[in-house]
């Protein structure tokens, strides 16, 4: 393992990776692919009967890293993103996945190896399915509240603590089934953290991005303009009055933004019968 740099693990990968580089024991795993590119592949393995979800990298390469900076994006290069962004919400009281395998080596950004193994939250449903039939079947007020006060704070503490996540979108956020939810204790995790940028302070531009996807991701589950308002309050943790007049710009940049990506979405998946 000469060149590594971090390496991290826990049980059951201890124990059933012992005597082999983990290096090459997570490149043998196999089990339900749901990403396989060029430089990263994800999938579901179980061990002893319990799930656990690898995400492999294997470097992007000059031209990927070279693309990126020209957009002014800064390229994801391994699993570090995610391993830290872990640890930082962890820190935070926020919850998320929690990591069992880390590991990382090599110097070289383009060629770099690296993965990182979670445990499988469940049971659970994402934010975007759980509220998919909202519009037809309202939930009850009181659950509907809870998730919406949960969720802002959730990205109160994330981009006050100086992280934003760059794809921060209901489907991303996970609802515990165990026990079943109910408006006092329910339980919600926030996932896919591969993107995410971890600074003293979030920009403002980054912040809002963040804002405008999860208000794109929530424009189809029926929500009202109170429940809006309820989350900007939950949000910025001020009296609505001052909301309103002090951030009626990002309001209105958030209506923009979100109609560009509704737009954009359209075009892209929307089958060709809906766009004629």
């Amino acid at each position: 393992m000469s060149g590594t740099a971090v390496l991290v693990v826990d049980e059951p990968f201890r124990s059933l990776w012992a005597g082999r580089d983990p290096f090459d024991a997570v490149e043998a795993l196999r089990g339900e692919v749901f990403r396989e590119l060029e430089g990263r592949r994800t999938l579901r393995v179980e061990i002893d009967g319990r799930g656990y979800f690898v995400k492999i990298h294997r470097g992007v390469g000059w031209g990927e890293i070279v693309k990126n900076l020209a957009s002014a994006r800064l390229p994801v290069l391994g699993a570090r993103n995610e391993w830290r962004a872990i640890a930082h919400l962890t820190g935070l009281g926020v919850a998320t996945m929690k990591a069992v395998a880390y590991g990382e080596r090599g110097t070289n950004p383009a060629k770099q190896h690296s993965f990182i193994v979670t445990e499988e939250l469940a049971p659970t449903v994402s934010l975007e399915d759980f509220c998919r039939d909202w519009p037809r079947r309202p939930p009850a007020f009181a659950l509907k509240r809870a998730l919406i006060a949960r969720v802002a704070d959730v990205a109160r503490k994330m981009h006050g603590s100086g992280m934003n996540h760059r794809d921060f979108y209901i489907c991303h956020f996970l609802l515990h089934l165990d026990p079943a939810p109910t408006p006092a204790a329910l339980r919600l995790s926030l996932i896919d953290l591969h993107r995410a940028q971890i600074r003293a302070r979030t920009p403002r531009r980054w912040r809002d991005k963040d804002l405008a996807s999860l208000y794109f991701s929530a424009l189809d589950i029926g929500l009202t303009q109170r429940d809006k308002l309820r989350f900007l309050r939950g949000y910025f943790g001020r009296p609505l009055r001052e909301i309103l007049r002090d951030e009626a710009a990002l309001i209105a940049r958030l209506e923009t933004r979100a109609a560009q990506l509704q737009t954009r979405y359209l075009r892209k998946y929307a089958p060709a019968e809906e766009r004629r």
